[in-house]
């Protein structure tokens, strides 16, 4: 399903490169589940963001379904994303001016539904996460753990191939992380790839494959 081959990002410092992801060279199959670890300011996150079609390495080549992604142009790069992807971020980017309900059924605009579809699966999903009376909220109003939640149901709405977390957790107490690992153990059972950046060694273990990053390197696979 994705393919990275010598994979580099660097910034520059003063004449001089600094970089974030050195020589990253990653098979990931459809349906495995992916845990990447490692220290704060190891490239945990701007690798997910370069699986994520977030943002581009300065060098190397991308492969998803067998597709050359560094090549397309932006127009069909964001189509491949929002047709294929789903992603839980750290910061939530929930859209401050739009409501809970509203926040979900984003990505569903951009899908061939009707709109008797799209409120069927977001009545689905504020069923799912127990926010039916959350749904006419907006952002500002909830609690950081709140956000996170309908962060998720956003991602998982347009029922994604491959599902992108970056600390899906980190702002939840431990009864919802523990629900939300749970869930994703059992979206993955049903065939949804998933790679997850997380800190926390319970919630990796749910993975298939736990990878390290040290210093924008591969450690151990």
């Amino acid at each position: 399903m994705i393919k990275l081959e010598s994979i580099f990002k660097w910034y520059n410092v003063g004449g001089a490169r600094s970089f974030i992801l050195k020589d990253i060279n990653l098979e990931i199959q459809q349906g495995d589940f992916v845990s990447i670890m490692g220290p704060s300011g190891s490239g945990k996150s701007t690798l997910l963001n370069v699986i994520g079609l977030l943002d581009e390495p300065n060098e190397g080549k991308y492969y998803f379904l067998d597709e050359d992604v560094l090549t397309m142009k932006p127009k069909k790069r964001t189509a491949l994303f929002q047709s294929h992807m789903g992603y839980v971020f750290q910061s939530y980017h929930l859209i401050d001016e739009l409501t809970v309900y509203e926040n979900i059924e984003t990505p569903l605009i951009y899908k061939d539904l009707s709109s008797k579809e799209r409120k069927a699966i977001v009545g689905d999903m504020l069923d799912r996460f127990g926010i039916v009376g959350k749904k006419d909220l907006f952002p500002a109003q909830l609690s950081g753990g709140q956000q996170q939640i309908v962060g998720i149901a956003r991602a998982l709405a347009a029922s994604p191939k491959l599902l992108l977390a970056d600390e899906p957790t980190g702002n939840l107490n431990s009864k919802q992380g523990e629900e939300i690992v749970q869930l994703f153990k059992q979206l993955n059972d049903d065939g949804v790839t998933i790679i997850q950046v997380t800190h926390s060694e319970k919630n990796a273990e749910y993975g298939k494959r736990i990878i390290n990053l040290l210093d924008g390197q591969l450690k151990l696979d």
